[in-house]
């Protein structure tokens, strides 16, 4: 059941589709969303778009094209008819049983010799928002030269992936050697790498991401203490744990999926945290002793409250240490500070990603850093847009999730410094929804077992309309 309007899953006998009605007029396009495969028929119809009930991305049901993410792919559409009160569905085969499209994409007309040191855009950084950022390009219909730096060995892959499965296996190499950028002369809009290279450009996207800092402490130099950064990262960590103690520091989403992921591979697991309770300042109290006893059952074992007095450091920083002489504005943390075109100070350079803090219009436009795959996704087609004079504000709600013991939390808003949860539902039985509020406005929502409710709540975040604290309570 959906929220706005009709809609339903049909069976065309060579496969599956959506049909919608909305406002008397019928469509129909595929019934499950290209990233990950959730069941359209759960999600939330409105406007013109649905969005997908497990992780937020929203599809166009006149044109099947993604319009908000996660994900690369849109959705095949197929033509209907009404006939004397039948509606008659005429479908491709391969495309119901594909359920997915990707959009077309023009291809580069610039005659310039691979080695010349010229792009008209250069991105620097190979992750989802500059991957987005050139794909959207070329679907926009640009067909100059766009170069891609990475530091990357792999060719794109999902990286959200890493701590859920703590394992990555038949990840492509790329094809040549990866490059790192030192320095950025925005005068001249001239890059400088390692190996002393040069190339200019007439639009440059920094999405390099962040990186984790390495953390002072007595044996730093013993091989079995890894940071989860990449598929190499995840199958070592996979490989040495096994049937032995693994012990993860920090409470964090990405630690904890971590976590959960060893507890059918390693002897033990234990956490250590500084908090009372994992997932405290994300999910407040409540919602994280819940969970917490979800990993205890699961035989996980926690020493809160405590610290590894020889680990010391901060978990992360963003990797913008290169851009220092560049004239391109960073904050006393480091990050990019973009506007609502993701253009930083410096006109034709633009960054997204975990890299920038950018203006959250359900917060007032408040400059926020959003470190989601989601978001990055995003920000590189916005920044693709605005390169191309088709400037679109960010008008996305954060959406995040994250899956533990084949349980699933959903996310959405952004609820930092939230002073109240109202919960309904049952946390014992850790089927919930749980409503951050600040004042008394609703400023975030996270649920398990409770779907559709955070897509819902997203729909009317997406619409700029205010949910205030009465309404849940």
């Amino acid at each position: 059941m959906c929220v706005f309007g009709r809609i339903r899953e049909v069976d065309l006998g060579a496969g599956r589709a959506l049909l919608i009605k909305e406002h008397g007029e019928f469509f129909a396009m595929g019934h499950k969303c290209p990233h990950y495969g959730a069941p359209l028929v759960k999600g939330v119809l409105s406007k013109g778009h649905v969005r997908c009930p497990w992780h937020g991305a929203c599809f166009n049901i006149t044109t099947g094209d993604i319009e908000d993410f996660p994900g690369l792919d849109s959705l095949p559409t197929f033509q209907v008819r009404v006939e004397k009160e039948k509606v008659i569905i005429r479908a491709n085969k391969q495309a119901l049983q594909t359920q997915r499209r990707s959009k077309a994409m023009s291809k580069c007309s610039a005659v310039i010799n691979s080695s010349t040191g010229f792009s008209h855009v250069l991105i620097i950084g190979s992750g989802p928002a500059g991957l987005v950022c050139a794909e959207t390009l070329r679907q926009e219909g640009f067909t100059d030269r766009i170069v891609m730096c990475t530091m990357d060995t792999h060719l794109p892959y999902d990286r959200p992936k890493l701590s859920k499965v703590c394992t990555q296996n038949k990840l492509h190499k790329l094809p040549y050697v990866s490059s790192q950028v030192v320095s950025v002369d925005v005068k001249t809009r001239t890059v400088t790498f390692r190996d002393g290279f040069k190339m200019e450009y007439r639009k440059l996207f920094i999405a390099t991401g962040s990186r984790p800092k390495p953390l002072s402490y007595k044996g730093k130099d013993v091989g079995n203490v890894f940071h989860l950064r990449t598929p190499e990262d995840a199958n070592s960590i996979a490989t040495l744990a096994s049937s032995k103690n693994a012990v993860i520091v920090g409470t964090s989403f990405i630690g904890m999926e971590v976590a959960a992921a060893l507890t059918d591979k390693a002897h033990s697991v234990s956490v250590i945290g500084i908090e009372a309770v994992p997932f405290r300042k994300a999910l407040g109290e409540k919602v994280g002793k819940a969970l917490m006893k979800l990993f205890e059952s699961n035989r996980v074992k926690f020493y809160m409250l405590n610290e590894v007095w020889e680990m010391r450091g901060e978990v992360s920083y963003p990797a913008t240490a290169f851009l220092k002489q560049s004239g391109v504005h960073m904050d006393s943390k480091g990050f990019i500070p973009v506007n609502k075109t993701m253009q930083t100070n410096i006109d034709g350079v633009f960054a997204g990603g975990d890299v920038v803090t950018f203006p959250l219009a359900l917060r007032s436009n408040k400059k926020v850093n959003i470190p989601h795959w989601q978001m990055a996704h995003v920000h590189g087609r916005v920044a693709a847009l605005s390169m191309m004079g088709k400037a679109s504000d960010i008008k996305t709600v954060p959406y995040f999730w994250t899956a533990m013991f084949g349980k699933s939390i959903r996310y959405a808003g952004y609820g930092d410094g939230f002073d109240d949860v109202v919960i309904q539902g049952d946390l014992d039985e850790l089927k919930f929804v749980a409503f951050y509020t600040k004042s008394e406005e609703v400023v975030a929502v996270a649920s398990m077992n409770y779907d559709p409710i955070v897509s819902r709540v997203a729909e009317v975040f997406g619409s700029g309309k205010t949910i205030r604290k009465r309404d849940v309570e």
